[in-house]
């Protein structure tokens, strides 16, 4: 139970030092920290080949660690490959003074090889047959191998051919005493002959690899394995050059698919992946929905927006495994109380349950940065209960040092980040806006893999025209809570026909139900329309479009 005084160091001081990355801690302790929320064990844990998308910080390697670990608790051949650490030049593939053909083919060893790696790995660990596992595992490490040399052949023949004679004749007569002769002769004869034939090759020396004969060994790996089963994670797939990213998937989809019993999960990140290159069925790499499923989202379990009592839900165990994960001993000298519930802790920890349902929202559905912003709050009033103002100006600083900063070097994306405030906060009282479904900008990805803007629900429809289906977008709760004490200060999450009174100075106070952060209110969402078109003509000096960008004109547009 809580302590019996009032002070919360102890909390919060353990609160500070929750790990934020999950490859900053062992397995050990990911499994024990690991909380499923909804079904989504369950989906990761089929035997199809899915894409797993979800932003930095959503908690992608966390899950899928996990994943492998249940998998080797039951005997199971499952490896993990970071896409970030395969190979030993890895400066290689974004060196675009190499060609493409090279650093493609480069890549796709190093998996290969990483593969093979840990499969041995877990051959040794899992006490596999080695007899039948072993050839299996060289005949794979052998098709990661194979070098052919490009260019001419040159051939060179040369015959030596030597030849020596020596005559010699001897005679002697002897009167001396008795007489006698002798004669002698002597004839020598050398010879040296050979032919010498000399290949020379001038051309260049490189590797290939054959996608079938990779498959055939990773069958025949399978096929020996106790229960025939085989788990490959790729994870950090956005770590690769995007025009890299086809030629890998390629050889996922030809050499790993198609293995009987072989399963692959891939965690990417939407925005920065390009699985498929080319059109219809001659194309290479992955095609999404038809090849491998992406039907694992983490960014639609865990916003707030999407459904409120989940996330607090899953936030609570979250942060209640996380502090378990620790427990015992003192921290700096401050008792760490023990608690039996999530609940217990959460009332230890917070002024009331809207402080941890601020927290909850100015997460945004990403793990990471809600332990950054806990780990400030907590900071700020090492010895006191956290508050909601107390995690509003945490969400802010988070904002300021972390998200914002991110852009600073992106002229373009900070214009029209700065835009989007004008026209969605100052000017519309609002902080959400759409977006036509399937519209790429670069600028609208690059805020939102810096999680400066948040989808809060997809594929919704309009009011103007029927069939049309947007995303919307929301702006980051740091951002937003930065404005609160402005003139510009958002009253509702989109134009409503009702407003909410707002008094700047009950910002601070604990229970200013009128400036509490707004949830979804989506029968006023149909005519928040942003128009991208604009921007660019303003800012950046374009005229607008071809005739045929006219459709997406006409429905991104303030209505």
């Amino acid at each position: 139970m809580a302590p019996a005084d009032n002070s919360n160091s102890g909390i919060n001081r353990a609160f500070i030092g929750i790990s934020r990355r999950a490859e900053s801690v062992d397995r050990k302790t990911l499994v024990r920290t690991f909380v499923d929320i909804g079904p989504l064990f369950t989906v990761l844990s089929s035997r199809d080949h899915q894409i797993v998308y979800g932003r930095r910080g959503t908690g992608k390697t966390h899950a899928l660690v996990y994943l492998v670990e249940q998998e080797s608790a039951k005997k199971s051949a499952a490896v993990y490959i970071d896409l970030r650490n395969i190979g030993s030049s890895g400066v290689l593939y974004g060196d675009t003074d190499v060609p493409l053909s090279q650093r493609a083919t480069s890549l796709t060893l190093d998996l290969v090889g990483a593969i093979h790696e840990e499969l041995l790995n877990a051959a040794l660990t899992l006490d596999f047959d080695l007899s039948s596992v072993g050839p299996a595992l060289d005949e794979l490490a052998a098709a990661s191998t194979e070098i052919e040399v490009q260019g001419q052949t040159t051939v060179e023949s040369s015959t030596t051919n030597t030849r020596t004679d020596e005559d010699s004749f001897q005679a002697q007569l002897n009167v001396q005493q008795a007489p006698g002769m002798s004669l002698g002769a002597s004839s020598k004869q050398n010879v040296t002959a050979g032919d010498a034939t000399r290949v020379s090759k001038a051309g260049t020396s490189r590797y290939r690899l054959h996608f079938g004969r990779v498959g055939s060994a990773l069958g025949r790996v399978v096929s020996t394995l106790a229960n025939g089963t085989l788990l490959v994670i790729l994870d950090e797939w956005s770590t690769v050059p995007l025009e890299l990213q086809p030629y890998l998937a390629d050889l996922v989809r030809r050499a790993l698919f198609p293995v009987p019993g072989l399963t692959v999960k891939i965690a990417a990140i939407e925005q920065r992946t390009n699985f498929k290159l080319g059109e219809g069925t001659d194309y290479t790499g992955i095609e999404v929905g038809a090849d491998a499923s992406a039907d694992v989202d983490l960014d639609d379990y865990m916003v707030f927006d999407n459904n409120e009592d989940r996330a607090i839900a899953f936030f609570k165990e979250l942060l209640f495994s996380h502090y378990k994960s620790e427990e015992g001993g003192t921290t700096e000298g401050s008792i760490k109380p023990k608690f039996a519930t999530a609940d217990q802790l959460v009332q230890a920890a917070f002024t009331q349950h809207n402080a941890f349902e601020d927290f909850v929202k100015s997460a945004e559905g990403v793990p990471r940065d809600a332990f950054n912003v806990l780990s400030i709050a907590a900071q700020r009033g090492i010895n006191e209960k956290i508050s909601i103002p107390t995690i509003r100006i945490a969400a802010r600083t988070w904002y300021q040092r972390d998200k914002e900063a991110a852009i600073r070097a992106n002229d373009e994306a900070q214009a029209l980040l700065n835009w989007i405030i004008d026209e969605v906060i100052a000017h519309r009282k609002a902080r959400a806006f759409l977006l036509r479904t399937n519209t790429r900008h670069p600028l609208i990805d690059a805020l939102f893999d810096a999680r400066l803007l948040h989808v809060v629900k997809k594929s919704i429809s309009g009011q103007e025209e029927v069939g049309v289906r947007y995303d919307a977008y929301k702006l980051d709760y740091g951002c937003y809570v930065d404005l609160l004490a402005t003139k510009a200060a958002p009253s509702v999450f989109l134009f409503q026909s009702e407003t909410v009174s707002y008094d700047a100075e009950s910002a601070e106070a604990e229970n200013a139900a009128a400036v509490l952060v707004p949830n979804d209110d989506y029968r006023a969402i149909r005519r928040a329309i942003l128009d991208l078109n604009t921007f660019e003509n303003r800012f950046k000096g374009l005229e607008p479009r071809t005739p045929t960008a006219q459709l997406v004109k006409d429905n991104l547009m303030w209505i």
